[in-house]
């Protein structure tokens, strides 16, 4: 691997984070065990609820390798003159190998409230206990779920969205795959939040940032191996796995597509929007000025931070909203 690669530098506030930062460069796995129980602490109901006005219910849904838990949340105190609420389906991040589905979900919940939404997230089983495709399975049995019962739900089958974080990206990149070609739920929109797209990690972007930041190339191949195996990086790989692979773009949802500029996934995010650009697909993508991964989420304050959390407020507003019915 070339070494000393030029790369864009961190925002001086997000180098002085990443410099005190108490966490491994590189993930091993090893470690995985320590960083579920770490993020398992930091994202509980209790914590995702506090100072929140939403009601919770949570539902045991049919899946391929056993049942798969969802969290309902339900906007309180919103006036909305529609007779049925936009929905959001989010899948967490951790790389598939860590996380739940309360992990970032304190973002969703503020769209929620804006566009009075009704919330959901999923369970997915995790890897290397679960690889390929048990987490996918998961998370598209409850987006099945969710599409078989959108009455009940209260969502209006025509604003349905998807919306992943890292991981979690991937995961709602392949759901709206599959949601096009098994003539699944009608999905309006995908948010897909400094997406995990593509096991091969031949990117410049992918040999930037080697040892260093808050997802490195090492922390890339151990999350990449647990979920794929030894199949990890090779041509036989599914593009349901890696959507970096996938070759037929057309006919998928609108996309909002964010990275940081100091980020491992900057052109793989960029790459799948110029996919999709190909493809006649509507996409709004934006790269962060000197943004590590995820660095909106661990640095929320910073200036940047909040442009890049308004902006993806904004077009959440703009993807869920009803228009107007012109009057003749």
């Amino acid at each position: 691997m070339p070494a000393n690669i030029p790369k864009p530098p961190y925002e001086p506030e997000f180098a002085a984070f990443l410099d005190v930062l108490q966490f491994p460069k590189d993930i091993p796995p090893e470690l995985i065990p320590a960083l579920r129980d770490a993020q398992n602490a930091a994202a509980t109901l209790e914590s995702t609820l506090a100072g929140e006005s939403f009601t919770h219910e949570e539902r045991s849904v049919p899946g391929p390798h056993g049942p798969v838990i969802l969290s309902i949340f339900r906007p309180t105190g919103v006036a909305s003159s529609r007779s049925r609420s936009p929905g959001i389906y989010y899948s967490h991040s951790g790389g598939m190998i860590c996380g739940n589905r309360f992990t970032g979900f304190k973002e969703v919940l503020r769209w929620g409230k804006e566009v009075g939404a009704v919330c959901i997230t999923v369970e997915y089983r995790l890897s290397p206990e679960h690889a390929f495709p048990v987490p996918l399975d998961d998370c598209y049995a409850g987006l099945t779920w969710i599409g078989e019962h959108l009455a009940e739900l209260g969502i209006d089958p025509d604003y349905l969205m998807l919306a992943g974080q890292s991981a979690g990206g991937g995961l709602a990149t392949a759901m709206t795959v599959l949601a096009r070609d098994r003539n699944g739920p009608k999905i309006c929109a995908q948010l897909l939040d400094s997406p995990m797209l593509d096991d091969r990690m031949e990117t410049n972007s992918s040999l930037q940032f080697v040892g260093e930041g808050s997802w490195s190339r090492g922390s890339n191949v151990t999350a990449w191996t647990a979920y794929l195996g030894a199949s990890a990086g090779k041509s036989d790989v599914s593009p349901l796995a890696a959507p970096a692979r996938i070759i037929d773009a057309a006919g998928l949802p609108p996309a909002f597509i964010n990275a940081g500029s100091a980020e491992l996934f900057r052109d793989e995010s960029i790459a799948y929007a110029q996919k999709l650009w190909a493809a006649g697909v509507q996409v709004e993508l934006h790269i962060w000025q000197g943004g590590f991964h995820l660095f909106d989420f661990l640095v929320p304050d910073h200036p940047g931070s909040q442009a890049s959390i308004e902006t993806r407020a904004a077009w959440v507003r703009r993807a869920l909203a009803k228009p107007v019915e012109a009057k003749l």
